[in-house]
């Protein structure tokens, strides 16, 4: 979550030998949150769950570790008090880089909307033993595929989970900032039988980058258009992005949501508003499907950086100026199978 230097990383690249990366490519990939395939990236010691936010009576949050042919990860997980009143869904949420999932929770709020709905929530730990800065690890060709790499781990992490709460099915959902929101778009499109619905906060489409040099071009908004894919599925999509945003250009949130919309039908309904949250001002485009149910719910909001738009204090990469991104996913996520009458 730090802005790239093009820069330093053509500095770095012009000094790489062929035997390996030289101590001046991992210092520079490092302080970005990139590894070359292949690198250490450092002693990372044992996932510990940090001292946990006051939890409402009867609610829960635990630590585990999930383990699968893929790989492997830490979490925690949030169970609400209403559970035993049944639960209506689950949110999984992919923390940012330099961020953990008791950062992201604080920051972002989602504990208490869970409790409010009924709701598990899910907060897979990447460690810096898999990435120099916990980032989930976006631009790795190896990372964006269906049954192998971490969209694997997270799904089969996902349903592991879900199955223990007896989550109903179709009722999954998949939310992230930054590089957590890239892996996001990655799991609606490897995994749309398990995410029924995505939630991208400043993040980037899917195959914006196939490496190391690519991902910093495209969170510069300096990469070409990704391809048109012939099998993209059409998840439905809720996107948030910031016009301040210095980290993650803008235009990947453009990119997020054109992609949504090429992946659905011809025949759509566009709806446009503009209003003010606070401090900030926003634009918010809503594409519906001919039945009523919306595909893409796309938020442009004025002034804000690379943070998360409503963000409670405690958590860190957050603005609480602008509209209630938790909210307002959480509204999305829920209404998904409901067509309007």
């Amino acid at each position: 979550m730090k802005t790239f230097n093009v820069g330093a990383l053509r500095q770095a690249m012009g000094e790489l030998r062929l035997d390996g990366a030289s101590d001046l490519v991992q210092r520079t990939l490092a302080r970005h949150g990139l590894s070359l395939a292949g690198q250490p990236t450092g002693f990372q010691p044992p996932f510990a769950a940090p001292a946990a936010d006051p939890v409402p009576p009867g609610a829960s949050v635990a630590s585990g570790r999930f383990s699968c042919a893929a790989g492997s990860r830490d979490y925690l997980a949030y169970a609400p008090a209403s559970a035993g009143k049944g639960i209506r869904g689950m949110v999984v949420m992919l923390h940012g880089c330099t961020q953990d999932p008791a950062d992201f929770a604080r920051g972002t709020g989602m504990n208490a909307l869970a409790e409010e709905h009924g709701l598990v929530v899910l907060y897979p730990h990447q460690s810096r033993g898999e990435n120099a800065q916990s980032c989930w690890n976006w631009f790795s060709a190896g990372d964006q595929r269906r049954g192998r790499g971490e969209p694997e781990i997270l799904a089969r992490m996902t349903l592991d989970l879900a199955s223990r709460h007896d989550v109903p099915r179709g009722r999954i959902f998949v939310a992230g900032l930054s590089a957590g929101a890239a892996m996001a778009v990655i799991l609606g499109q490897t995994h749309p039988d398990v995410f029924a619905a995505v939630g991208a906060h400043s993040g980037l489409p899917f195959g914006a980058a196939r490496d190391v040099p690519s991902a910093f071009t495209a969170m510069n908004g300096q990469g070409a258009e990704p391809p048109t894919r012939a099998h993209a599925v059409p998840t439905p999509t809720i996107v948030f992005h910031g016009s301040a945003d210095r980290t993650v250009h803008p235009l990947n949130g453009d990119r997020i949501a054109q992609a949504t919309l090429a992946a659905g039908p011809v025949q759509t309904m566009l709806d446009r508003r503009t209003g003010t949250t606070g401090t900030r001002r926003f634009t918010r485009e809503t594409t519906s499907l001919p039945d009523g149910r919306v595909l893409l719910d796309h938020w442009r909001i004025d002034g804000l950086g690379h943070a998360w738009s409503g963000g409670k204090p405690g958590g860190s990469y957050i603005d609480p100026q602008g509209p209630d991104a938790s909210a307002e996913m959480l509204r999305f996520f829920l209404a998904q199978g409901q067509a309007k009458g």
